[in-house]
């Protein structure tokens, strides 16, 4: 995979589905990265993307999005 994910939609509509994106506003923090879990990926051959949250506090993992259908939008700094 290439470059930062910079959104996830989930669904098999992407109109319809939850999206998440990088700045996002989320509880008392924001979306800080949206990464693909690649040790999941080579131990169980699924696809699974954890996006975190950076507030006052630091940076934790806010949701893990396993085996679903989505659509990913890359940030190509243009």
């Amino acid at each position: 995979m290439e470059g930062w994910i910079r959104k996830l939609v989930i669904g098999k509509d992407p109109k319809n589905g939850m999206a998440y994106f990088v700045g996002m506003k989320a509880g008392r923090g924001a979306v800080s990265a949206i990464i693909q879990d690649e040790s999941y990926l080579h131990k169980f051959g699924k696809c699974r993307y954890l996006v975190y949250i950076e507030g006052s506090e630091g940076t934790d993992l806010w949701k893990a999005i396993d085996d679903m259908p989505c659509l990913l939008e890359f940030d190509l700094n243009f």
